[in-house]
């Protein structure tokens, strides 16, 4: 037996949770969510005991509202205890409709079926409303406070100290604000203005149905996202055309509505661009995330164009190896190694996870040991489960996380990434009040996939077997494809889309499906066949409803490889630095955090070397199979 080997059979004996050792096969069809085993859930009574307590809370809010609506009129001229008064109450308040909110929300994550979630979903999200509008006059107030007065109230009141990045923040949308009866207004139509990304994700997880398909053993299974992205993933092509097929499928019979979904999310935000003075939907998002235009720039044009080179040369790797005469979307997923699919078990992955992260610190070790003890994990793969993976760190409690585990070493790294997004919550939570928690997106998704690639060296380290050594390689490759190719040209595809509607043209079907197999094909040239199918992708990207997301993951990724290498290469002070960088949550920019964990992203250095390692990865499974890298 191999040191890999040995190693996850050592981890099977010293589970921290043995209990939750279980082998988790897809089922005929998926379980109700009644039916799923409690170890492979998540804990949401940490949240609430009971429902009753979640609604004794949710009534709560009105009276959290009203503390703060009582400084209306005084934030301006009530002097520094007026100001501190005000910021207090409402972190009070935001507290507890975070609470509210993640509970709503992480139950009907489980199961968008049930129609009890759906209401709780929809109480919270018409609570929020009345909280905006309500509380809109405290942005208001501040930005009418004369600066000389806002310096004096600064330098009387030391409790002040802890909200200066917020009120800054707040004073530098001046141009942007609106009249006060305006903000209130936009506050009070909150639930109407995000119900596209509300109907969507209820579509998603309750509309959308596919045909059943058979697996590798002529099992019939019934489909779902999650179930057909990891047929697409079979070994076998055949099972892999059925499971495009079916998905092309289900995907047709919501095209035409989902296409009006996603128009009237991309077209709203451009009204409200305009609306607050901004140069364009992408400015609006960009400013508050404190991403300049040209670093945007960079991170979707240098990451584009320089791994598009290397990753035809893997699809054309991925067909000589499999022998396929034309390469479609379902190959691309082709085993290079078919008869070479490790397992892990979620005890094996925990095993592997502490001693990936072990670098990190006693801290980060007892945060990881929380949460698989805690069941802050949901692993069940049920009707009505959101398909993906997710992180919600909710103040005060823990952090939750969902994805549906398959027993592939695969979910490792899934499960690493997201547990990354669990320790930045749990370090920032834990050192800022709620208000300096979250970094922006351009800097959160580095701290998850500087885990991945952690746990990829660590695994590596570990083993001498060849096979399990490309394997890993091959995963690394997974990695980077996911995020500088899969959520870049989903960037790409958000880019064009919010310029073809700044232009005043409509956004039908076939513009959005039209633009999507443009951006492909300009990506993969021609080494790969896009179809029908690959022009529905969007369909299943629910980050085209939170604005300006899906380029971030290419950012945070070339952060995370940076340091990375930096422990790699420096040990302890390098990771030092980086759990320093996490705790300090939102209260920097996003490149200033960067900055402090030893990356400059003004730059396109961390971009280029980052797409660099992936052409070498190219190289260095290329030679694995024995094949010329210019073949």
């Amino acid at each position: 037996m191999d040191a890999g080997g040995r190693r996850r059979q050592a981890h099977r004996r010293d589970a921290p949770n043995p209990m939750r050792e279980v082998i988790v096969l897809p089922p005929a069809r998926r379980p109700a969510r009644a039916d799923v085993p409690a170890e492979l859930t998540w804990d949401l009574s940490v949240i609430y005991p009971t429902p009753a307590a979640w609604e004794a809370d949710l009534a709560a809010l009105e009276q959290d509202t009203a503390a703060v609506a009582a400084f209306r009129g005084r934030v301006a001229d009530g002097g520094p205890a007026a100001l501190l008064g005000c910021l207090r109450a409402m972190d009070a308040l935001r507290e507890r409709q975070v609470k509210v909110g993640s509970y709503a929300s992480l139950h009907g994550s489980a199961d968008g079926t049930d129609a009890r979630y759906q209401g709780w979903t929809g109480r919270a999200g018409a609570a929020g409303a009345r909280i905006a509008a309500a509380t809109a006059f405290v942005e208001t107030e501040i930005l009418a406070v004369p600066e000389d007065v806002l310096a004096q109230a600064f330098a009387a009141e030391p409790g002040l100290a802890p909200y200066r990045r917020q009120v800054d923040e707040i004073r530098a949308q001046r141009a942007h604000m609106l009249a006060a009866a305006t903000e209130e207004a936009l506050g009070a139509l909150s639930e109407a203005l995000g119900a596209p990304a509300v109907v969507y994700r209820r579509a998603v997880a309750a509309d959308l149905d596919f045909p059943a398909v058979r697996d590798e053993k002529g099992a019939e299974i019934q489909a779902s996202v999650a179930r057909l992205q990891n047929l697409m993933q079979s070994r076998d092509r055949a099972v892999r055309a059925q499971a495009a097929q079916a998905r092309l499928e289900g995907l047709r019979r919501h095209r035409t509505t989902l296409a009006a979904l996603l128009a009237a999310m991309i077209n709203r935000n451009v009204a409200l661009a305009r609306l607050r003075g901004y140069a364009s939907a992408e400015a609006m998002f960009l400013e508050p995330q404190h991403v300049p235009a040209a670093v945007y720039t960079n991170v979707l044009n240098v990451i584009h164009d320089e791994m598009a080179p290397p990753v035809r040369r893997l699809v054309r790797l991925r067909q000589k190896m499999n022998s396929i005469d034309e390469m479609r979307e379902y190959d691309l997923n082709a085993p290079l190694d078919p008869d070479f699919d490790p397992e892990a078990t979620f005890a094996e992955g925990q095993a592997l996870i502490r001693a990936a992260l072990a670098p990190l610190g006693d801290e980060y070790q007892g945060i990881l040991a929380d949460a698989f003890a805690q069941r802050w994990v949901d692993l069940a793969d049920n009707q009505g489960k959101s398909h993906g993976a997710f992180c919600n760190t909710i103040y005060g409690v823990h952090s939750y996380v969902m994805m549906t585990w398959t027993n592939g070493m695969r979910n490792v790294f899934t499960l690493a990434h997201e547990l990354g997004h669990a320790g930045h919550g749990m370090l920032a939570m834990r050192n800022q009040r709620i208000g300096d928690t979250r970094s922006t997106r351009f800097f959160v998704e580095a701290p998850s996939t500087c885990n991945e690639m952690l746990l990829g060296r660590h695994i590596l380290a570990g083993t001498a077997d060849p096979r399990m050594r490309r394997w890993v390689s091959v995963q690394f490759l997974g990695t980077f494809l996911h995020n500088f190719v899969t959520h870049l040209l989903q960037g790409h595809l958000e880019h064009r889309l919010y310029g073809l509607a700044e232009a005043g043209e409509p956004l039908t079907l076939a513009a959005i499906a039209g633009t999507q197999k443009e951006v492909y094909e300009r990506f993969y040239g021609d080494a790969l066949t896009v179809d029908e199918g690959m022009s529905l992708d969007w369909m299943t990207v629910p980050h085209y409803y939170t604005g300006l997301y899906p380029f971030t993951y290419a950012a945070g990724l070339a952060c995370g490889h940076a340091v990375s290498e930096a422990i790699a290469r420096e040990g302890a002070p390098a990771a030092e630095r980086w759990v320093q960088t996490l705790k300090a949550g939102g209260t920097r920019p996003p490149l200033e955090l960067m900055r402090m964990a030893g990356v400059d992203m003004t730059t396109t250095a961390p971009l280029r070397r980052a797409v660099a390692y992936f052409g070498e990865l190219v190289g260095e499974v290329e030679r694995a199979f024995l094949l010329d890298p210019r073949d």
